[in-house]
């Protein structure tokens, strides 16, 4: 039976479920809002390695490390990973993992890569070709500064206009429908033995004491939209807001008609970094096709980091910055039931080295992740 929704979606009939995640950030992202939910906070940019690079794989390995121990599971039963990063031939991802001996496809979308890593993960568990898949991006800002910008030695200023690429990785594990049950099912049949009132109360003042993620299994990936590229013309590779606005105004646009859904009916809709600057051109672009966003927008560039970090600019940016934010803050709302449908657009600029010293605009892309308490 067809799951195509739309032009350019997918309604899983089985959706995937998001057994467990983890987030892993630096220093930086550590002394932000989110500091106190992520998994761990490395103060040395180096993470004990001798380059950024070597650091940045690190981080990789980290967060999906962490991601399994909290899913119970082990490496050995993952059946693939989808990963992705800002490096050329994805040397973060492919280093960070090579370790783990886990089958492994290296996914490009720049920022946007956790949504194509969740997508192809999602899809792929939801067509039953893997019952456990990982899905994981990284950026870091000294290795991205190096490769698209100038290496930090250089010291050159920064404009207002500019983003923070985020230091860390996120990891998601999933899985089908009936490993997400597993656990609740287990917590039934304990339920079930249990007759005296204390021993009730007893279980439920040891379910608040578990780690942050007990609720496993209650989020699903509902559906996705695959993104088109997008053009606008944008040259400036310091304002990544403008040229990824264009990308995201679409995605946001085409899934709402292919899923038949208002924008009301999501408690947030969530784009990747598109910062202070970007947010202000989505809102114009979606308000031109009768689309509002102010009431339940959310940008992930802009909860990442605080005012009191004035360095950070517009807000933060790279692979992680959506990773970190989705771990952190979007998956335990949904998990609770604070909110019940997220559509989760990460957004990217597709520049490389070549194509910016060459003069080529910069066109992006957005891919939205449509997620569900269930």
């Amino acid at each position: 039976m067809s799951q195509m929704a739309g032009k350019q979606s997918i309604f899983f009939d089985r959706p995937a479920v998001i057994l467990s995640h983890a987030c892993v950030g630096g220093k930086k992202e550590g002394e932000g809002p989110l500091g106190d939910t992520l998994d761990l906070v490395v103060e040395d940019p180096l993470f004990g390695q001798e380059n950024w690079e070597e650091s940045e794989s690190q981080f990789v390995r980290a967060a999906c490390e962490t991601a399994l121990r909290k899913g119970k599971r082990k490496k050995e039963e993952v059946r693939m990973a989808f990963c992705g990063d800002l490096l050329g031939q994805l040397i973060a991802s492919s280093f960070g993992i090579k370790q783990m001996n886990i089958p492994y496809y290296g996914v490009y979308g720049a920022c946007s890569s956790i949504g194509v890593s969740l997508s192809m993960a999602a899809m792929a568990v939801s067509g039953g070709f893997a019952d456990l898949a990982l899905a994981a991006s990284s950026s870091h800002f000294a290795s991205a500064e190096k490769e698209f910008r100038f290496p930090l030695g250089y010291g050159n200023q920064r404009p207002y206009s500019a983003t923070w690429t985020v230091t860390g990785a996120g990891a998601f594990l999933l899985g089908n429908v009936e490993s997400g049950q597993r656990k609740e099912r287990r917590q039934e049949r304990q339920q079930q033995k249990t007759e005296q009132h204390t021993a009730e109360k007893k279980i439920q003042e040891t379910e608040k004491t578990q780690e942050p993620f007990s609720d496993a299994g209650r989020v699903v990936i509902r559906g996705v939209t695959t993104g088109k590229i997008k053009d606008y013309g944008v040259q400036d590779p310091f304002n990544m807001g403008a040229c990824m606005a264009p990308a995201a105004a679409d995605t946001i646009y085409q899934s709402l008609e292919d899923f038949q859904m208002e924008a009301s009916a999501f408690d947030a809709i969530v784009t990747g970094d598109l910062g202070a600057v970007g947010q202000k051109l989505l809102f114009s672009l979606l308000e031109e096709n009768g689309v509002d966003l102010s009431a339940n927008h959310m940008d992930c560039g802009m909860q990442i980091y605080d005012e009191t970090q004035q360095d950070t600019h517009a807000g933060g940016s790279g692979c992680a910055c959506s990773a970190l934010v989705l771990s952190a803050k979007i998956l335990p709302r949904l998990a609770s039931g604070e909110w019940k449908k997220v559509l989760f657009v990460p957004t990217g600029a597709l520049l490389s080295q070549v194509s910016s010293n060459e003069g080529r605009s910069i066109p992006a892309i957005a891919h939205a992740v449509y997620l569900e308490h269930v």
